[in-house]
């Protein structure tokens, strides 16, 4: 028994990253970031664009072949003009990031990418966002939040 403690001891850093966060999790994780609001794009019209783009998966990748760029992280941001993964041709890296850390579970990188994209684009830049909640009424994703 102490061995298989000891060996699960050894291995749990491996594990730590990529995570699928509950809904009131990424509400309330993107709210101290300043996303509720962010361009006048409410809280609840974030947690409906998350859920359509990656279900909350902050490891989410989507290779697109049209174009041979891959879409990464929660926010599934386009390897194509927003971040280098060394693979992608003619890459623009919008964000100055790598597609990687776009992945990291603390939602930092992926979240100002996410602004800049905003700034740019402004929300309709993501199709989950224009097929699942352009139009709709986005309030009950944030029901039983208590935020």
């Amino acid at each position: 028994m102490k061995v298989l403690f000891l060996l699960g001891l050894i291995f749990l850093p491996m594990v730590v990253h990529g995570i699928q966060l509950e809904r009131c999790e990424f509400a309330r994780r993107i709210k101290q970031l300043g996303m509720d609001g962010y361009h006048g794009i409410s809280l609840a019209t974030w947690v409906c664009l998350v859920e359509a783009e990656s279900n909350f998966n902050t490891e989410a990748t989507n290779y697109n072949p049209e174009d041979k760029s891959t879409d990464y992280g929660i926010y599934q941001i386009n390897s194509h003009y927003w971040c280098n993964d060394g693979k992608t041709p003619d890459a623009s890296n919008g964000c100055n990031v790598q597609c990687s850390e776009l992945q990291e579970d603390d939602l930092i990188k992926a979240t100002n990418c996410a602004k800049k994209i905003v700034d740019q684009q402004g929300i309709q830049a993501w199709v989950g966002w224009q097929r699942k909640c352009q139009g709709k009424d986005v309030s009950h994703y944030l029901y039983g939040c208590n935020l």
